[in-house]
């Protein structure tokens, strides 16, 4: 026997070795092995039809995205433009409550100012009016000899004061 060519019953059994292999492999073993390619097929399409929805679904998730974006950029510009208004409306009104606040001041100084001018007026005149009883009654004194004289003078003076100051 030669390691090259072997004989001819090696051959026969070998060959129905093969074909009992073969035929177990056939009956049992191929439809298995089918089955599993089979069904890692099935997972790989399954697997490939759930990423292409998933992309379909990203991209509509971008779109909304996208759309919530702008939304929210409208929102912020609009409260932004409220914001700015409401702004303006406060500054408006502050300055014209303080405009009418100075208004008010400035028309209560005047009108302290004018009845501090007449009290003092008010005063001065009576002052110079005790003034001008005095120094007229140091004049009259002496230019009056007689006490009725001085008495009916002075008499007529306030009668005439008291007119002027009604």
């Amino acid at each position: 026997m030669s390691l090259v060519t072997p004989d001819f019953g090696l051959l026969v059994w070998m060959t129905l070795i093969f074909g009992i292999v073969l035929f177990i492999l056939a009956r049992f073993g191929f439809p298995v092995i089918t089955r599993s390619v089979e069904a890692r097929a099935e997972r790989i399409r399954t697997t490939l039809d759930d990423l292409k929805k998933a992309e379909e679904r990203m991209k509509v998730l971008a779109r909304e995205q996208e759309e919530l974006i702008a939304r929210a950029k409208e929102e912020r510009d609009a409260i932004i433009s409220d914001a700015n208004l409401t702004r303006r409306q406060i500054v408006s009104q502050a300055r014209e409550e303080a405009l009418a606040e100075s208004e008010r001041i400035v028309t209560k100084a005047r009108q302290d100012i004018e009845h501090e001018k007449e009290t003092a007026l008010r005063e001065l005149r009576g002052k110079v009016a005790d003034l001008s009883m005095q120094i007229a009654g140091k004049v009259l004194r002496k230019s009056l000899d007689g006490d009725g004289e001085q008495l009916r003078y002075v008499n007529r003076l306030i009668d005439e004061l008291s007119e002027q100051d009604k």
